[in-house]
């Protein structure tokens, strides 16, 4: 299974000052050193982390092919096309937003989405969509072009944090933490149930796999028993541990709980 990392979070601290470091460019070599597969990043349309010269920097110069997570919104595909990554993977935006919450609604937006995906493949770069597990979603993604699909696993991470950890994963989950252990149970087996069709599905209609969000050193031996997932992309968790054990032993920690 391929490790995808999310280095925005490198970023998300440079930010924090307003100043020069730390880079995202520093970690390239660094997570290819550590047995990663693939470098993610995320160009939103506020900018609130990496902004467009870290884009164009880290396409030109990773290792490891690059995946940038990206709205549907012109400006930002264009720039896409430009750069040319190895893949994008479209994801909703919303500003008030701390970080992506629930998957593209694909439906919704499916005449849009199927531009897109048209013009990012006339770039030749390889369209993924994140989406929410459910089957017509991935009916609707196949539909319209997508090469992958990444699994969006935000419910799951956020149940099984209620079970495990003494604190809930995101802010809305608190109003949950007093329904019964039995019942939250329910829900996560529920929520990898939902997770393991999907992706059975997605494969069974000519789609990769991926998932990502909420993946933590706790949850994702968990997610890796998942039939079909080919790639993880995974982020805050590495990078929060970088901070006490260094990046090269936090990916390459996270890349042994994978691969094991």
């Amino acid at each position: 299974m391929r490790l995808g990392v999310n280095i925005d979070h490198i970023a998300v601290l440079r930010e924090a000052r307003k100043i020069n470091d730390p880079d995202p460019l520093d970690a390239l070599g660094i997570v290819k050193r550590a047995g990663a597969d693939q470098i993610t990043i995320h160009l939103r349309e506020d900018r609130r982390h990496i902004n467009d010269w870290d884009a164009k920097r880290v396409v030109e110069n990773s290792p490891l092919p690059v995946n940038i997570e990206c709205s549907i919104d012109d400006e930002i595909i264009d720039i896409i096309c430009r750069l040319k990554p190895h893949r994008a993977t479209l994801v909703p935006e919303k500003r008030e937003e701390v970080t992506t919450e629930g998957g593209l609604d694909v439906i919704k937006n499916f005449d849009k989405i199927v531009q897109v995906t048209q013009k990012l493949k006339e770039s030749e770069i390889d369209v993924s969509y994140f989406i929410d597990p459910h089957f017509e979603i991935v009916a609707a993604a196949a539909d319209a072009g997508a090469d992958m699909v990444e699994l969006h696993t935000g419910e799951f991470a956020n149940i099984f944090a209620m079970l495990y950890t003494n604190l809930p994963h995101t802010p809305h989950s608190i109003k949950e933490l007093e329904l019964p252990r039995a019942q939250l149970k329910e829900m996560l087996s529920r929520a990898i149930g939902d997770l393991e069709n999907s992706a059975i599905y997605s494969a069974k209609a000519g789609l990769l796999v991926a998932a990502g969000h909420g993946l933590n050193y706790q949850n994702v031996e968990v997610i890796t028993k998942i039939p079909n997932l080919e790639e993880l992309n995974i982020g805050q968790s590495i990078v929060a541990a970088s901070v006490w054990e260094g990046l090269e032993s936090a990916v390459r920690r996270m890349k042994e709980l994978i691969d094991g």
